[in-house]
């Protein structure tokens, strides 16, 4: 499996625990047979290393299936149920909260309404009230959470603090991992909520297994996700895919197309004024037809821009408009090929509402992978 010439043993002990970490989380449980197998170690080598493994709390053996004749091969699996992450989107209308295990695999989600001018203490009060929620439906309490992940809107530096939001000016400068982590015993993470949305995509979603794509997060606010060479792209300042703030892009007040459509009844609460635009032209009304061909065709001019420099193998339309697919599909379509030299394919989101909190609990699942089970650092025993 490891071939390490006049290497230490130690470190081709630590390549080959990590190697069987890997199968485990892959295709466990496993017997001895199968691991050795799948990872080219001799049967009694892989013996070594999974007792070791059971010994820092990783793996543990697997009971017998009831019904089994005879003596059965002990199988293993990864003890995913170590510990528990949650993904959190902080959204305009709602808190959406969803808890995993050490795998990704969601076991509870819960979402918390909150008013669009909902003051920061408010918020994290939703917050809480989301998580807590989440630790409740799962029979798991905040001792056992190992790392929150959050998307918001807004640039983020890597310490988690929001350098700048355009749709919510207030929260500009605001220290939100320290905000929770006073709030929670465990790692914060911090996270542009589009580049989560593209990360889950491209994980689980209508991109999955795309290694260049553009998300398009549309809604009451525009964003957008980049996904380059398999990674997500944050850019040197993590300002990658702003491109709302380029004024000539017309991302910025696009939403107005929808929101201000003559035909709206006045009675329309704002915040329900797009979803009635959109919904109208489904039904053919002529005028609400009109505000969606305003509205994609200042949509395209960004996209555009970032189709031909990028050159994605897709674009996916999500977002709270992602909703109206069938709406804005087509029209969108229409636009980039005029523009566009190679014409990527163009889906909606198949996550819907819940990407950024699926991208929040992949972007955990990473970072455990990279505190825990990198060649540098582990696997170390089980702790927070």
């Amino acid at each position: 499996m490891v071939d390490v010439r006049g290497g230490d043993l130690s470190r081709l002990r630590q390549l080959n625990s990590l190697t069987a970490i890997r199968e485990l989380r892959r295709a466990g449980p496993l017997t001895l047979s199968a691991l050795a197998e799948r990872t080219g170690l001799s049967r009694p080598s892989m013996k070594e290393v999974t007792a070791e493994l059971m010994e820092l709390g990783w793996v543990e053996e697997v009971p017998p299936s009831p019904g089994t004749m005879g003596r059965p091969a002990r199988r293993y699996r990864f003890r995913a149920d170590s510990g528990y992450l949650v993904g959190v989107d902080i959204g305009g209308h709602n808190i959406r909260a969803a808890l995993s295990d050490l795998d990704g695999e969601i076991l509870a989600e819960t979402r918390q309404p909150v008013l669009p001018d909902a003051s920061l203490e408010e918020r994290l009060s939703a917050i809480e009230r989301a998580v807590s929620g989440c630790l409740a439906l799962s029979r798991t309490s905040v001792s056992d959470l190992w790392t929150i992940a959050v998307g918001t809107i807004g640039v983020i530096d890597v310490e988690g603090r929001v350098i700048y939001s355009a749709a919510v000016p207030a929260w500009r400068d605001l220290d939100l991992a320290g905000k929770l982590r006073e709030m929670f015993p465990c790692q914060v993470l911090i996270e542009n909520d589009s580049r989560l949305a593209a990360m889950a995509e491209s994980r689980r979603g209508a991109a999955k297994g795309v290694r260049d794509l553009v998300f398009l997060h549309v809604g009451r606010r525009m964003g957008a996700g980049l996904v380059i060479d398999g990674k997500v792209h944050r850019g040197f300042g993590a300002a990658a895919g702003e491109i709302s703030m380029l004024p000539e892009s017309r991302w910025f007040d696009a939403p107005e197309h929808l929101n201000t459509c003559p035909s709206v009844p006045e009675d329309t609460a704002p915040e329900d004024a797009a979803g009635w635009t959109l919904a109208a032209a489904r039904a053919g009304d002529p005028v609400a037809l009109a505000a969606v061909e305003r509205y994609v065709d200042d949509l395209a001019v960004g996209t555009a821009a970032m189709v031909l420099i990028l050159d994605p193998q897709m674009v996916v339309l999500g977002g709270g408009f992602s909703r109206s697919s069938d709406v804005l599909l087509g029209p969108l379509r229409e636009r980039l090929r005029r523009t566009c030299m190679r014409m990527p394919e163009v889906l909606p989101s198949t996550l819907g509402d819940e990407c950024v909190v699926v991208g929040a609990i992949e972007y955990a699942v990473d970072h455990l992978d990279d505190q825990l089970f990198t060649p540098d650092r582990g696997p170390l025993p089980v702790t927070r």
